[in-house]
């Protein structure tokens, strides 16, 4: 490799750190025979700044030019498929991954299950985690996460129980991960064992477990357990406060909601347009309408943008 090859390769690098990928692609181009890391590299930056769709039509280039793609391609093209939810390039991405002979790769193939989940697709997942040799806890995870996705919560409480009589420890991202099909089932039994659990295993303290508890126990019209859990938060960030809300709007707690919203106000709580939206629905959806629509005037005023469903449900108050 040449001298000026070298400081294209370089000065690439430096684009990609400082996340210059119009640039990158450039100074790519300039490479002669640009090896299978520098396609990586490419690939997965593309995807990571929010250029998925590009990602696939590179990983189609690597192809053209005769070179072999590896797993870590392979990985990062799947991590693409799975921001777009494209389906056809995802089944294109597994087909490629067995013809390259890495279907039973461990890290290709958690990859590959989470693409599909993200694509709606039980049926590709489900292949890809059987021929699995061996499974950890992201596969376990990303197969229970892709049966919720695609509307199958009695089957993630099984695969579950499953991970669980094989001997793989269920970690955070698991149990905030199948609390929604207890949510779903409304399966309160369930939902508690799975908190005993996350007690026994000192995950209470885990902001996504907490938040997804309390959503979990509010649907399961378990309310005070709800507020319990919330009020013995350690941290709070702005899903937890606006589950909360929503919780006690559902259940026709509109004077608790309305005084969870005022404590984060009072406690300096950065609200996003999703606090706001909540709030205004849950007050039309108690009867009121009064107090939605000085918070919808307000809400603009302080710059923030109410979704369709609210600014419908304020037009109708009105006429």
């Amino acid at each position: 490799m040449n001298h000026s090859s070298n400081i294209s390769i370089k000065f690439f690098k430096t684009c990609i750190n400082s996340g210059d990928i119009e640039n990158a692609r450039k100074l790519f181009n300039k490479i002669p025979q640009p090896d299978i890391r520098l396609w990586t590299i490419l690939i997965s930056a593309h995807t990571k700044h929010g250029f998925p769709k590009e990602s696939t039509e590179i990983y189609s280039d690597l192809l053209k030019s005769n070179i072999e793609p590896d797993r870590l391609v392979l990985q990062s093209v799947a991590k693409a498929c799975a921001v777009l939810a494209d389906l056809v390039k995802a089944k294109k991405v597994h087909e490629d991954a067995i013809r390259f002979g890495f279907e039973s790769d461990l890290l290709l193939g958690n990859a590959l299950i989470d693409m599909y989940g993200k694509c709606r697709f039980v049926q590709g997942a489900k292949k890809v985690f059987s021929e699995l040799s061996t499974r950890d806890v992201i596969s376990w995870t990303s197969i229970l996460a892709c049966y919720i996705n695609c509307g199958f919560p009695r089957e993630a409480l099984r695969i579950l129980r499953e991970m669980c009589l094989s001997g793989v420890k269920p970690n955070t991202i698991t149990v905030s991960s199948t609390l929604p099909a207890c949510s779903d089932l409304k399966d309160l039994n369930s939902g508690r064992e799975i908190h005993g659990f996350a007690v026994r295993n000192l995950m209470g303290d885990n902001v996504f477990v907490s938040s997804a508890l309390v959503n979990m126990y509010a649907n399961c019209a378990s309310i005070r357990n709800s507020e319990l859990v919330f009020e013995n938060m350690s941290q709070r960030d702005i899903v937890s406060w606006n589950v909360i809300l929503a919780s006690q709007f559902s259940n026709g707690e509109c004077d608790k909601a309305l005084n969870f919203f005022q404590q984060m106000i009072n406690e300096g709580v950065k609200l996003d347009s999703a606090s706001w939206n909540s709030v205004i629905s849950g007050c039309m959806q108690n009867g009121r309408t009064q107090e939605a629509l000085e918070l919808f005037v307000r809400m603009q005023d302080l710059g923030f943008k109410p979704n369709n469903i609210t600014v419908a449900k304020c037009l109708a108050s009105l006429h």
